[in-house]
């Protein structure tokens, strides 16, 4: 099927309801949403200290903000009901693995009943088309192999945060079938996988660490250089989501269930692959090396997803190579310490991308 890009006329003047607008991913979704002209409304925690996307961009211009938990399932659900959404995206989570091992119970309740409120909240509400829930790739059973998981293999989860997205999977399908059977509104899961770009300041994962590192002139150290992750610039896996709710509104029986929005197969390179990128990108003397501390909680030492479905389905495909989602992201970043206007760096790559696309 021949790739198909975002529908604007769709998007114009439609009431979208985000969770998670202060977030990396979710920001930037936002401010791509106010691009096509969607009148967007945010539900989410307060932005993290710092100079994050949402601040970076100033998006709370943009969007109709509450900054609440969605474990509060009477304030999730007041906000839900103010915003009257016709689409929903639900991102908001606790999304990071090593902190979901020392929090496990606040992980399983945020990612696991936070969905379960905003899903009893649709329930409820008249005029919602479609919902987007996201979830993510380490949904499935990793068994280590190298073959990329489709949306028909087993869910699973052996550690905190992958069990908690795969609960959440399970709780979405039966939402979905008890509750929106009648095709009232479309439902379904999107998986994506390790998603970089500008904005991104979250502990523990590799390009805000390298930022932070070659920023103030240290090396980076890379717990597991010889593990692969399947990369995609944020605005591919976004995209994704955007056609999906477009395809959910017009055919919520066909299009709901789970969909896998990863990368090509060849831009799932090991670890050291991307250091080695980021550091020649940065320049300025930067560098990295290996550092396997003993003690470190389990981490998945291969994972890939199988896009067939959304290929086929959605006419949506990876638009960017790696080496271009690495050059854009190290050029925000760099444009960041260089204070210059963010905003207007955003919306060029989105629409760069959308050219692409």
């Amino acid at each position: 099927m021949p790739a198909v890009g975002i529908d604007p006329n769709f998007w114009r003047g439609r009431r979208v309801f985000v969770t998670g607008h202060t977030g990396f991913k979710g920001g930037w979704l936002c401010l791509w949403l106010t691009r096509l002209g969607a009148r967007v409304s945010g539900y989410a925690l307060p932005p993290a200290a710092g100079p994050g996307f949402f601040q970076s961009v100033d998006l709370g211009r943009a969007v109709e903000s509450t900054i609440a938990d969605v474990r509060d399932a009477g304030r999730l659900a007041a906000a839900a009901a103010a915003a009257r959404p016709e689409i929903v995206f639900h991102l908001a989570a606790q999304a990071l693995v090593r902190p979901a091992y020392a929090e496990p119970a606040e992980t399983f309740a945020t990612n696991v009943m936070g969905t379960v409120n905003l899903l009893d909240a649709l329930r409820r509400l008249d005029g919602v088309a479609a919902a987007v829930i996201v979830t993510s790739d380490k949904v499935y059973e990793n068994r280590e192999w190298v073959w990329a998981y489709r949306e028909t293999d087993r869910l699973g989860g052996r550690e905190p945060y992958g069990a908690s997205k795969a609960c959440a999977e399970i709780a979405t399908d039966a939402y979905r079938r008890s509750y929106f059977a009648d095709g009232r509104a479309g439902i379904a899961t999107a998986r994506a996988g390790n998603v970089i770009g500008g904005g991104d300041w979250a502990a523990d994962r590799l390009v805000p660490d390298a930022v932070r590192a070659f920023g103030g002139g240290q090396i980076l150290r890379i717990r597991n250089p010889d593990a692969r992750r399947p990369w995609q610039h944020v605005l591919e896996p976004l995209a994704g989501y955007l056609r999906l709710a477009e395809r959910l509104a017009a055919d919520p029986a066909a299009a709901a269930g789970a969909w896998n929005f990863g990368p090509a197969e060849r831009d799932s390179p090991p670890v050291a692959w991307i250091a080695d990128e980021l550091a020649r990108l940065w320049g300025d003397g930067a560098a990295w090396r290996a550092d396997n501390a003993s003690g470190a909680p389990h981490e998945a030492r291969l994972l890939a997803v199988d896009s067939s479905k959304a290929e086929a389905g959605l006419g949506w495909r990876a638009a960017w190579p790696l080496d271009r989602a690495v050059a854009r992201t190290v050029g925000w970043y760099r444009a960041q310490r260089r204070d210059e206007d963010l905003r207007a760096l955003s919306i060029v790559q989105i629409e760069e991308y959308a050219d692409a696309a």
